[in-house]
């Protein structure tokens, strides 16, 4: 559905984009993520046709974007962080507007408005004004504006900034539902958004993509966890001399356990040696466990050695 290679962009002396490339099938949902800063914005820009890149090519659905905005577009629902509404019109009269704009035929528009207000929960409020609506209910009109003409590819930017609880899971929710006709790419700084949401997060720093990965495939390290009921004080030396062992840190005791990280090295399997280990030895092991890496510690991670 996207293809983009060797992307750049720079403001003036600012790069905003350093060679950026990743592609994303169709039916996928990405989560865009980085810093403030980072390039998530001029990557949705020039994705949707709005900025012109330095460099660099962009295919959207097997069209170039530099040389066939238009075409481009037609496949393309786009919700900006701040939704481009009109505070005096209703939600029907609004999105009426947008069926013109997007040239949707006169004889599919009742059929079109139909399903996107059901697909976003707005049947109950067409007659309002936007102006008089909820934070979550304008974001919901906002959404179904972009899927008005059943797009392709769903590019939502902060869609559920300034939302309650309540509204987030609703939100989260819908966008599950859409995914099934759209590929999505949405940006958010709300972690736990794409841990919860995406097949795969792609992490920019500085213009630069850092992590393209399933999520999946980025919880898994080579390490593991061991925490015995009391503390054995040859332990760690008898943990760093197993075969792939790199490191061994103790961790903070926690009700009189001792408890260790153990680092592996690549694609090693820790805990079978470290079981055989502790039960030659008689440990009164509490926990074993391979360690398991949150989205939070990732982008922290590389937060801080950009930094």
């Amino acid at each position: 559905m996207i293809n983009v290679t060797e992307l750049k962009k720079s403001y003036g002396a600012v790069e905003a984009l350093k060679g950026v490339s990743f592609s994303i099938a169709a039916g996928e949902i990405i989560g865009l993520l980085g810093p403030n800063g980072a390039g998530k914005t001029t990557i949705i820009k020039a994705l949707t046709g709005y900025l012109q890149p330095d460099s660099g090519v962009i295919m959207v659905d097997g069209l170039d974007v530099l040389t066939q905005t238009q075409a481009v577009q037609e496949r393309i629902g786009y919700l900006p962080e701040n939704a481009p509404l009109y505070p005096e019109l209703s939600v029907q009269a609004y999105l009426l507007m947008m069926a013109g704009l997007r040239q949707i035929p006169d004889v599919e528009i009742p059929a079109r408005l139909s399903a996107a207000v059901h697909a976003t929960g707005l049947a109950d409020h067409l007659t309002r004004p936007i102006g008089q609506l909820s934070k979550g209910y304008r974001q919901r009109v906002g959404l179904a504006q972009a899927i008005l003409h059943r797009p392709r590819l769903l590019i939502l930017d902060e869609p559920t900034v300034g939302l309650d609880p309540t509204q987030i899971v609703e939100i989260r929710h819908l966008i599950r539902r859409l995914a099934q006709h759209s590929t999505i790419l949405f940006s958010t700084h709300i972690l736990p958004e794409v841990e919860a949401l995406c097949d795969r997060v792609i992490i920019l720093m500085r213009g630069e993509i850092k992590v393209d990965a399933r999520l999946a495939d980025l919880a898994g390290t080579n390490d593991a966890i061991l925490a015995l009921d009391d503390a054995v004080a040859d332990a760690p030396d008898a943990l760093r001399a197993l075969a792939e062992v790199q490191q061994v840190t103790s961790l903070p005791p926690r009700q009189g356990q001792a408890a260790y990280h153990i680092q592996g090295t690549a694609g090693a399997d820790l805990t079978p040696a470290i079981y055989r280990l502790a039960a030659a030895q008689g440990w009164p092991v509490r926990e074993l466990r391979p360690d398991v890496q949150t989205l939070e510690m990732v982008f922290n991670k590389l937060a801080m050695a950009e930094a």
